[in-house]
């Protein structure tokens, strides 16, 4: 007779996340049975209702991916994950690295740790599919009280580059994902 545990354990997949609601469908004693994969190492928790498998490699196991933690811990695909460590690609003078991952949601907003990595998660009525340069310009000005440079030399450099990227493209961003005083720096640039 194959016990229960190890029907439910058949069913989990090495790097991907599961919500405890997930598992439901393969046992009959969800929180027994997570508990003893837990203990056994099969299964890490890494926040309330949320667990990951853990991908084994020759360097050991493998943290779960962010866009997948994300996904599972909002039960929904539209966000998106992004750090202002993508500024520094704009070329305006912001080279400090953070340790911050941002998360633009329909759903949450606040501080979580999943899986021992803290999550900002802002609920924003529009936000992206993916980044962009002329995204990342208006939401580098929206949190520019938040960046560790000389804030005067970083808008600077972002008014100068605004000019040289397609106005339409940008003048789409600032009126789309602009707060009032980003539109209100941007808008006479791109006039």
């Amino acid at each position: 007779m194959v016990k229960k545990l190890d029907t439910l354990r058949k069913h989990l997949k090495p790097g991907k996340v599961y919500r405890r609601a997930d598992l439901y469908q393969w046992s009959t004693a969800v929180d027994r049975h997570l508990a003893e994969l837990v203990e056994d190492g099969s299964v890490k928790k890494l926040a309330s209702g949320l667990y990951y498998v853990p991908k084994k490699t020759v360097f050991g196991a493998v943290p779960p991916d962010e866009s997948e933690l994300v996904r599972s811990f909002l039960k929904d695909d539209d966000f998106l994950l992004t750090t202002p460590n993508a500024y520094n690609s704009l070329g305006v003078g912001t080279t400090q690295l953070y340790n911050k991952r941002i998360v633009y949601n329909h759903k949450r907003h606040g501080v979580f740790d999943l899986g021992g990595k803290e999550f900002y998660f802002h609920a924003k009525h529009r936000f992206p599919k993916k980044l962009s340069q002329e995204f990342l310009l208006v939401d580098l000005v929206n949190n520019l009280d938040e960046l560790a440079e000389d804030k005067d030399e970083v808008l600077k450099k972002v008014l100068s580059k605004a000019k040289l990227i397609d106005r339409k493209n940008m003048q789409n961003s600032l009126v789309r994902y602009g707060n009032a005083k980003t539109k209100t720096l941007l808008s006479p640039v791109l006039k």
